[in-house]
């Protein structure tokens, strides 16, 4: 990444670098002690997974993780869908897809790296973890919605499906 040789300033008399870090240190601390919202990271390791020679594709048994890593994340999961299967008129009760936010500091800290098609794991009860296939590896955030007052960008939102128990049950 290219490094800035001027700082920013803009905001600069009002909102500046010591206000964000305490902004941002008070909401992180507000989401991992009061809201507690964990996710578990079970990110693909692309050096180990096993890809066919000719095509580059990967059998179900070949797919190789990194360690789970849990992180604290803002989370919503949308309301189900009933959807028409392939234009039938059969309905099938599609459950909602999982949108998360994390801190960019969080992500700092962890060394984590939320690509497209890592799982994501998420406890509905004590017992019950439902898993999630990330779909939209959330670039860019520098959007109006992901910046601070306009300073400087300070989370990523990333989506992600559900998925069956025959696709990925843990580790």
């Amino acid at each position: 990444m290219a490094q800035r040789r001027v700082p920013i300033t803009r905001l600069n008399k009002f909102f500046g670098s010591e206000d964000y870090n305490l902004e941002i240190e008070m909401g992180r601390e507000w989401l991992s002690g009061d809201m507690n919202f964990t996710l578990v990271l079970y990110s693909v390791d692309s050096q180990k997974t096993v890809k066919d020679d000719v095509y580059g594709e990967v059998s179900s048994d070949g797919v190789q993780f990194l360690p789970p890593v849990e992180f604290n994340a803002m989370v919503r999961i949308e309301e189900p869908a009933n959807d028409f299967i392939g234009g039938s008129k059969v309905i099938q009760n599609e459950p909602g897809n999982l949108i998360f936010s994390v801190y960019e500091k969080e992500l700092e800290t962890l060394q984590l790296d939320i690509k497209l098609g890592d799982y994501i794991g998420y406890w509905i009860s004590p017992s019950e973890i439902k898993y999630y296939s990330v779909v939209n590896a959330a670039q860019p955030n520098y959007d109006n919605k992901h910046t601070y007052g306009g300073y400087r960008s300070f989370y990523y939102t990333y989506t992600a499906t559900p998925v069956s128990e025959n696709e990925f049950r843990g580790l």
